[in-house]
């Protein structure tokens, strides 16, 4: 991972955002740094693309979604899918904060709080 002074405060301009997590892992790091709209898209028994009309009945059209899943060649496709789907339901997608990861040499969203901490303390 880079380090990148700016990082913190690129993220922040998110908090506002949905964000479209794999797991339970990942939502306590986003909610760690503030992000207060987190959505797991793997639940027990629950198929995805049911799973993503669920999530976005419960969050509407207005708001805008990012979604956060691993970096690796697993968590590209599971985004590439997640996307259509959500595209589907209408949701408006940024993927910009996504980028801003990608660039920061971030691999998985849930040790992102711990990563956040460190580089506040450089």
């Amino acid at each position: 991972m880079k380090f990148n002074p700016k990082l913190k405060h690129d993220v922040g301009k998110y908090l506002d955002y949905v964000i479209i997590v794999e797991g339970k892992k990942d939502i306590i790091a986003l909610q760690n740094l503030g992000f207060e709209e987190v959505y797991a898209v793997h639940a027990t028994g629950v198929p995805l693309r049911e799973r993503v009309v669920q999530i976005a009945e419960k969050i509407g059209r207005k708001k805008k979604v990012c979604i956060l899943t691993d970096f690796d060649k697993k968590g590209k496709q599971l985004y590439l899918l997640l996307k259509n789907l959500f595209q589907e339901q209408g949701l408006k997608l940024d993927s910009s904060l996504r980028g801003i990861l990608i660039k920061a040499q971030v691999s998985h969203i849930e040790g992102l709080d711990s990563f956040m901490e460190k580089i506040g303390k450089i």
